[in-house]
């Protein structure tokens, strides 16, 4: 394969400049073109400030690229159907041979990392929520968006044991917690046939544009979409803003408890063993965002009182469990 070039600042200021025409059109620009800095932030893609209102990313192999054509034609496709926003492409197309850009408008504000979501904005994730299941997956399936299969809880469970374990010898993690998700729970909370939807799988802390208020503002990086199983958006958000907030989120758009549950627990298997592996070397994703991560997917729900499924439960989700 070869090897992808490097760019640097003077070639991505001679592309911008081109891509906005005048250095002007940016206040932040200079007459030597606008100002261009790296993006700290997310690891996945070549992102670069441009100026105060634009993001420019680089896709930085042939996967990618075909990743972030989708994702340009995708987030057309899902705008009308969510309340928050969707960045837009001002421009796009190819930075080196095969390998595509796009200039997007910057949605003001910050990430979950760095504020708090509130009350009014946990009923932004419930809009977005609703959101993504309205989208025709037909029409997502068309733009070359993939169908993924639902996780199996139970085998996640298991792996999820072991890396407690190995966790607990470090003093990170108290293993007994993972007592609470036995085998036949998992079972139960099985993805039930017929519920896929468009999902983001990727509501990560950083593409989360959270105001300083608490209100959720935007959603980014579309890349990973999929038609899917909804719990992965609700294990999404427990990582990034807190369980309770979460499964309130995923209540107020309409899932009932056993999505709720079950994205839960993914949230909770995903953090253990991430943090497992950053702990044995074989990740090298900060330590304090992992163990925030942790701290988010074990925070105790009201939900988790409800202990037993009802055998006649309907195969939508809604209402399908008992309090003991």
């Amino acid at each position: 394969m070869t090897q992808a070039p490097t760019p640097t600042a003077d070639t991505l200021r001679r592309l911008v400049r081109t891509l906005l025409k005048e250095s002007s059109k940016d206040r932040a620009g200079t007459a030597a073109g606008p100002d261009v800095r790296p993006v700290a932030e997310g690891g996945e893609h070549s992102t670069w400030w441009v100026g105060t209102r634009h993001v420019l990313r680089l896709a930085p192999d042939r996967e990618a690229t075909a990743r972030q054509r989708r994702e340009v034609r995708l987030r057309d496709l899902v705008r009308p159907h969510v309340p928050l926003a969707v960045p837009a492409s001002v421009a796009h197309g190819e930075w080196a041979p095969g390998l595509t850009y796009t200039l997007d408008t910057r949605i003001t504000g910050g990430t979950t990392g760095g504020h708090d979501v509130s009350a009014v904005g946990e009923d932004d994730l419930a809009g977005l929520l609703t959101g993504l299941r309205e989208v025709p997956a037909r029409q997502a399936e068309a733009l070359g968006v993939p169908r993924t299969a639902p996780r199996s809880l139970e085998a996640l469970r298991r792996m999820a044991v072991h890396a407690a374990e190995r966790l607990g010898k470090a003093d990170e993690f108290d293993p007994a917690r993972m007592n609470q998700l036995t085998p036949p729970a998992a079972a139960q909370l099985a993805a039930q046939p017929g519920t896929a939807v468009l999902v983001h799988h990727d509501l990560r802390t950083e593409h989360l544009v959270v105001s300083a208020d608490g209100r959720v503002r935007g959603v980014l990086d579309w890349t990973g979409a999929a038609v899917g199983d909804p719990a992965e958006d609700i294990a999404g958000l427990a990582l990034a803003v807190g369980s309770p907030a979460a499964v309130r989120a995923a209540t107020l758009a309409g899932y009932g408890a056993r999505p709720c549950l079950r994205g839960l627990w993914l949230a909770r298997c995903d953090s253990v063993m991430r943090l497992a592996g950053r702990i044995e070397g074989r990740d090298d994703t900060p330590l304090p965002l992992l163990r925030s991560q942790l701290r988010h997917a074990w925070e105790a729900i009201l939900l988790e009182r409800v202990t037993e499924l009802r055998e006649d439960c309907q195969d939508t989700g809604d209402d399908d469990v008992t309090a003991p």
